[in-house]
């Protein structure tokens, strides 16, 4: 059984999709969607990195639903220092 949700996604491009969530109360995955393998270098025993084994109760398909539109040029942020409220985007001044 298939339990869908809508979620934002932006690569290549901004949009709503429809994508599958692994089942909650899974025994193999435990809910994760996947099951991690750790490997090593042979030589040495070093870790190196994981592998995931996609877990039956989850498939990893996308329906895009909705592309989103991009910001106009004229409202993306700017970070140019010149911001009067800070360089973090908040001010330290009180409001009055």
């Amino acid at each position: 059984m298939m339990r869908l949700r809508i979620q934002r996604t932006a690569l290549p491009r901004n949009a709503l999709i429809l994508t599958d969530t692994p089942r909650p109360d899974c025994r193999d995955c435990d809910g994760v969607g996947g099951i991690p393998h750790d490997y090593g270098n042979h030589y040495d025993g070093e870790y190196e990195g994981t592998e995931w084994e996609l877990c039956p109760c989850w498939t990893e398909w996308r329906i895009v639903l909705l592309p989103l539109p991009h910001r106009p040029r004229w409202l993306r942020r700017r970070d140019n220092g010149r911001a009067p409220w800070g360089p973090g985007g908040y001010s330290d001044e009180p409001p009055f």
